[in-house]
């Protein structure tokens, strides 16, 4: 039910414009003084009275009965509370018919969003670094896919650059096949640091590794030959690791895809006269040096980050003609982002507006920063195995009878790894720590995981739920503050992607984990009488829905027991 518009239709109030009260409703912010509110403020220099004497007209115009139990003016504020029995069943029957639909609408219908993130480097580590960006796009695919929009997830490979010249100087010197085969990506972080070291004593290897990266781009066949070579054992990897985090994408376009498109990019600038020589290279532009200028080309003529990006825009516009087009990069590019849309914009592209850095902090670990240059990185995959084994021995010492405990300590443990890093605010960078993530008391995915396996046990154990319902045994703040949260869950899925926040579901969850968990401890359930009992058992089972629909979305398993 629309509840916004259930009060905007009982209100009788003449002069009122009725679509800016209805965009004023919102709940208050203490729960006590009711379900929803009208905050009168906004609406004083329009209609020349004062707050209180707008609220008090509003709440005498209100015809009260049915959903709307009582209407109350107070200091400014039209309080609205429901008849809780009603309001129960309204909020229970929408969970439980539209079930794993609930939080879906047709908002995007017909518009596209391109959403570019992870863009792992080809033959580098898939390492702890790209674990936000991977996780933060993959929800917010997600999240705009359950909207309705037309979603197309983009890995940007970083396929392209002099690293893949160094890293064939170090392959043909030390490489070795078998090694490769079997260590993948690690055996080439090996060679690739080494050929760093030697390269420090003889700065000759820094010459070859550039004539073997101009051999790639002139199609030498054995130059292309090891760099697919590379790139094949690279995607073999993430793709193992993109499987856990259930991440997936539908366009693997890297840099060197756009090789061929960034030409007529470069004499489209020139032909308008934005791109200018400086020093050498080639560069735009800006006005009032609000930025410093953004470097298409270097001297030598080779092209750059910028140069992809401004050819990859235009490949995007042109094939999916999106209605928004996300970068999930982290903020140390705010520059460049900022760089790339206004040279956009320079140029009359109208829809640089539609073109949107998603930016976000960083992860580290305790131990500090990492560099694949210094070989000092984290892979993610050693991760991912650290928390599925530190997840299994708390199994172990909980529930060592549990069936299936190795597939259960998979979904608990890279749950808790994406839940960790989704939970607070994009922007704010985090140090990651394995007993935080995975403490199963605190605000984390362990602790919603467990609460979506009580809910199931409750159920099971219930022997079904009979057709008596009596709606008033959830007549009581604890139940009320659940239906609150389910009734809330479809617009805050509309928040998260406004604001591109993830964060907003992870934290939905928890409240509702711990909404429920407050209720399950104060009031009895299978032991009420029938009626009593239904209606209780349809609250769990509405709120095991909407875990298991916010833990989709996050890309987060649901294990039936824990």
């Amino acid at each position: 039910m629309d509840y916004k518009r259930l009060i905007i239709d009982r209100i009788t109030l003449d002069g009122l414009d009725k679509q800016s009260v209805y965009d004023l409703i919102t709940q208050p912010k203490d729960a006590s003084m009711g379900d929803l509110c009208i905050p009168c403020f906004k609406l004083a220099k329009e209609m020349k009275k004062s707050p209180m004497a707008i609220a008090d007209a509003i709440a005498d115009s209100v015809s009260k009965g049915g959903m709307i139990k009582d209407v109350q003016s107070v200091a400014g504020f039209v309080n609205f509370t429901f008849d809780n029995a009603l309001y129960a069943r309204e909020v229970l029957d929408g969970v439980l018919k539209a079930g794993a639909n609930y939080g879906k609408s047709d908002e995007g219908k017909g518009k596209t969003v391109c959403i570019d993130y992870s863009s792992v480097n080809i033959a580098k580590p898939f390492h702890m670094g790209h674990l936000l960006n991977t996780a933060l796009g993959g929800a917010i695919y997600r999240i705009y896919k359950t909207l309705g929009y037309d979603v197309v997830g983009i890995n940007h490979l970083g396929d392209w650059g002099t690293q893949f010249g160094k890293l064939i100087v170090a392959y043909k010197l030390w490489g070795d096949r078998n090694d490769i085969e079997k260590r993948g990506v690690r055996a080439l972080v090996d060679i690739y640091v080494k050929f760093h070291k030697e390269e420090e004593k003889n700065p000759s290897l820094g010459d070859e590794a550039r004539k073997w990266f101009k051999a790639i781009e002139d199609s030498n066949k054995e130059a292309l030959e090891l760099f697919e070579y590379f790139k094949a054992i690279t995607l073999k990897e993430v793709d193992r690791i993109y499987k856990r985090l259930n991440i997936t994408f539908d366009s693997y376009a890297g840099e060197s895809f756009y090789n061929d498109k960034m030409q007529p990019v470069l004499d489209e600038l020139t032909a308008k006269g934005l791109l200018v020589e400086s020093d050498g290279a080639r560069v735009v532009k800006f006005d009032g040096d609000t930025m410093p200028p953004c470097l298409l080309q270097r001297s030598d003529g080779a092209t750059l980050y910028a140069t992809r990006d401004m050819a990859a825009a235009f490949y995007r516009k042109k094939t999916y003609d999106f209605y928004k087009c996300l970068y999930v990069v982290a903020y140390q590019q705010n520059l460049h982002f900022q760089q790339v849309f206004k040279v956009l914009e320079m140029m009359g592209c109208e829809w640089a507006k539609d073109m949107i850095h998603v930016a976000h902090g960083m992860v580290s670990l305790e131990s500090g920063a990492m560099s694949t240059r210094e070989g000092n990185v984290v892979f993610l995959e050693d991760v991912l195995n650290t928390a599925v084994a530190k997840a299994k021995a708390v199994i172990d010492e909980k529930n060592p009878d549990l069936e299936g405990k190795q597939e259960i300590a998979e979904q608990v443990g890279v749950g808790a790894v994406l839940f960790g890093v989704l939970y607070n605010s994009r922007i704010k960078d985090m140090t990651f720590s394995f007993d935080k993530v995975l403490n199963f008391e605190g605000e984390t995915g362990p602790y919603v995981q467990y609460t979506f396996a009580r809910c199931n046990s409750l159920l099971e154990k219930s022997g079904g739920i009979g057709e008596e319902i009596d709606f008033s045994g959830l007549d009581n703040d604890s139940c009320k503050a659940i239906l609150l949260l389910l009734d809330k869950y479809p617009e805050l899925l509309k928040e998260s992607a406004r604001k591109y926040e993830p964060s907003v579901v992870t934290r939905f969850a928890v409240d509702l984990s711990q909404a429920f968990n407050k209720f399950y401890f104060e009031y009895k359930i299978n032991s009420e009488k029938a009626g009593i009992k239904n209606a209780r058992l349809l609250l769990t089972k509405s709120v095991k829905q909407a875990l298991s629909n916010a833990l989709g979305l996050l890309g987060i398993a649901t294990p039936a027991k824990m």
